[in-house]
């Protein structure tokens, strides 16, 4: 089963949480938590999204390497320069899904374009 969200005009956490919804297939009546259902879900639009200009100036997303003094904080604005906004909704959905086992396949099944 393949789903289609539209991006244009709506926020980035309200389409992240409909994407991740679909992936663990809560929408649907023979749910499982153990278990992946076969679904695909694209994301077209995102470019288009609202996003307010003060939150791309004061937002970060922080990761680190491992190494002393290796964390990194890019704001919203040099991550969408460097990566482009695809970058922000895998950020927001991945946040979204359970962490365990089964995450990264349920990713494997998200679609982002911009």
């Amino acid at each position: 089963m393949k789903y289609t969200i539209d991006a244009e005009n709506k926020k980035i956490g309200r389409v992240a949480t409909e994407a991740a919804v679909y992936l663990m297939g809560k929408n649907m009546a023979d749910f499982k938590r153990n278990s992946i259902p076969n679904i695909t879900v694209e994301i077209k639009n995102t470019s288009k999204a609202s996003i307010d200009e003060k939150k791309k100036l004061q937002k970060t997303y922080s990761r680190y390497s491992g190494y002393p003094g290796g964390l990194k904080k890019p704001i919203m604005s040099k991550v969408i320069a460097k990566k482009g906004y695809s970058e922000l909704f895998k950020e927001a959905v991945l946040g979204m899904l359970p962490k365990n086992k089964l995450r990264q396949k349920m990713m494997n099944n998200l679609i982002i374009t911009e």
